[in-house]
């Protein structure tokens, strides 16, 4: 993961309604995945974060990051799309590449 990360932009996104947090270093991006609570803490929901360094012209590093809010109304229907497309990807795109065993089938 990136220092930059916390300390750059992505520390001073956060408003004290943070509950946890899981950064996950994926090649040239990392995700966030932060689970927050709603003001008075009456309910929570989770973000996942992409962010990924780039190089400006002048040598300097900035991050791009994209942001989905995800409600517990919707975790079950979500997961359950995720999961189908993983599976369609890998049953129907890679089947020519050799399974390394390194996903698993549910999350």
């Amino acid at each position: 993961m990136y220092r930059e990360d916390y300390d750059g932009g992505y520390a001073r996104e956060k408003q004290g309604d943070d509950v946890f947090s899981k950064p996950v270093r994926a090649g040239k991006r990392t995700y966030f995945f932060d689970v927050k609570s709603t003001k008075g803490a009456k309910d929570f929901f989770l973000t996942i974060t992409e962010s990924r360094r780039r190089t400006e012209a002048d040598g300097r590093f900035s991050f791009d990051k994209h942001k989905i809010f995800l409600y517990k109304e919707d975790f079950d229907k979500f997961t359950e799309g995720l999961q189908e497309v993983i599976d369609y990807i890998r049953t129907n795109c890679l089947s020519d590449q050799p399974s390394d065993n390194t996903y698993t089938d549910e999350f």
